[in-house]
């Protein structure tokens, strides 16, 4: 879900693992040479949808990883299976009203660019959610705590399963 952390917890749990990060946007943005807000402004959500699952099928064949995906990544079953193959998947699960407080002010999110940002975080909530635990090893809560107190549970949970 937008805002739910996977950037911030993704950088800092890849420096703590050793392992290196990609955010699949700023791969799409890096490639394009454009913001994520004029891909949709030019190709439309459908676009920027197909560039997004190109990048994670690569990204999936890659190791010693750490990946944040967008939060809209979940909606292609294409995009799920890659993403099943690719190794561990992360569900960082936060409440709407948490996600609208994280992102009511940040221009970079077209999706949220409506009148009314909170009932459209709810739609996205209801029909991603499903789809985000459908795939996810791991779901952990985040509730709005620290990163560091984040980071240190999902790597916990991480080499739990890892050992087991």
């Amino acid at each position: 879900m937008p805002g739910a952390g996977k950037t911030t917890v993704g950088r800092h749990l890849a420096r703590r693992m050793h392992r290196s990060f990609i955010d699949a946007d700023h791969e799409i943005e890096a490639r394009t040479g454009v913001r994520i807000p004029l891909i949709f402004d030019i190709e439309g959500e459908q676009g920027f949808r197909d560039r997004e699952s190109k990048v994670i099928a690569e990204l999936a064949e890659e190791s010693n990883l750490i990946v944040a995906t967008g939060g809209g990544a979940v909606l292609r079953a294409e995009n799920r299976a890659a993403l099943k193959r690719g190794g561990m998947v992360v569900y960082l699960h936060a409440a709407p009203a948490l996600l609208f407080e994280r992102t009511r002010l940040d221009p970079n999110r077209p999706l949220l660019q409506v009148a009314d940002p909170m009932k459209k975080i709810e739609e996205l909530f209801a029909q991603r959610d499903p789809l985000y635990r459908e795939v996810a090893d791991l779901v952990i809560n985040s509730l709005g705590g620290s990163i560091n107190h984040l980071v240190k549970q999902v790597e916990r949970e991480l080499m739990q399963r890892c050992a087991a």
